[in-house]
């Protein structure tokens, strides 16, 4: 049975997108009632040499929307990572959810069969030995870790969320 690349990416992309706005929601709410300015948890680490709150979310719309345009044969869009509020994260959190849910699921037919080389003719050139690996070794544990850290800071904040949170 070969893996429908589609299946194993899009849904899963978007349903983990949509709980990551969840999050936020709850962290936006909490800020509300604690008077906090918004920068004070989107600018929260875990630890000082790991990227904030903000830049967690980004990275995880990055690898949703970049996995899926790799395994689609589409071009790459590119944001600014310019999202200071809840509001522009969740913008951003849209705009890569309608991007994923406009790739058509045929674009994917030919994924197996597609070469995928990240950052090419450059010192830092990786090469997968097939699409199968970049989506199931290389995307998808990417995009988790950084849905999975931005829980982990909300959390560590004291923010009240759960596993059923995350999972949704």
């Amino acid at each position: 049975m070969s893996l429908n690349f589609y299946h194993a990416s899009v849904p899963v992309f978007v349903k983990f997108l949509n709980n990551l706005e969840g999050l936020l929601k709850k962290a936006e709410f909490y800020s509300q009632s604690k008077n906090l300015d918004d920068a004070v948890l989107l600018q929260s680490r875990l630890y000082p040499d790991m990227f904030p709150l903000v830049r967690q979310v980004q990275i995880a719309a990055d690898f949703a929307k970049s996995v899926s345009a790799r395994l689609a044969g589409a071009e790459v869009p590119s944001y600014e990572d310019t999202e200071q509020s809840y509001a522009e994260l969740a913008l951003r959190l849209e705009k890569t959810r309608q991007f994923l849910l406009n790739l058509p699921e045929s674009a994917f037919a030919d994924a197996a069969g597609r070469e995928v080389v990240l950052r090419p003719g450059t010192a830092k050139e990786k090469r997968f030995a097939s699409a199968e690996d970049y989506l199931l070794l290389y995307g998808l544990p990417q995009f988790y870790f950084h849905v999975t850290t931005a829980y982990a800071i909300l959390r560590h904040n004291g923010i009240e969320v759960g596993k059923k949170d995350f999972m949704g």
